[in-house]
């Protein structure tokens, strides 16, 4: 294969690995079934999984605007979900980290998810859960060379 040719087929590749992507991750949304956008959401598990945060932090994290970390985080917490606190080495920094209530919202939602996955999963051949297992760990390598 010529080298146009394989770039052209790594760019169509690409948009169907794109597309596939972007229609599970719409599905996941749908499933879980909360009244969150994909952005609170996105934030809240970014609190999660790194917090404390400021909602600096938080900007940088998601690869946002600090004035729309502050919206979000506003909102976040109007819905009980994360909670500001005082830093205690500098009264004058704000912290967020998740409450139990937004612990629990995570944790319903990725099982939800998964259940659904895993029920999706169980209608498939052997040789296509093989695939995907395959494919998975490709995915997983190529987000961790960061090559993705």
């Amino acid at each position: 294969m010529n080298t146009s040719s394989t770039s052209s087929s790594h760019a169509d590749l690409a948009a169907r690995l794109r597309l596939a992507v972007t229609r599970t991750a719409r599905r996941l949304r749908q499933e879980a079934g909360t009244g969150l956008s994909p952005s609170l959401t996105a934030a809240l598990a970014t609190v999660e999984r790194h917090g404390p945060l400021t909602p600096s932090e938080l900007a940088d994290c998601e690869r946002i605007q600090r004035p729309t970390a502050t919206r979000i985080a506003a909102r976040l917490k109007a819905e009980g979900l994360v909670a500001r606190t005082g830093d205690p080495t500098d009264g004058r920094v704000t912290l967020l980290s998740a409450t139990p209530e937004g612990l629990a919202l995570l944790r319903e939602l990725r099982t939800r998810k998964n259940a659904y996955l895993a029920r999706r999963l169980g209608d498939l051949p052997e040789e296509d859960l093989a695939a995907l297992e395959r494919a998975a760990d490709v995915l997983e390598r190529m987000l961790e060379d960061g090559r993705a």
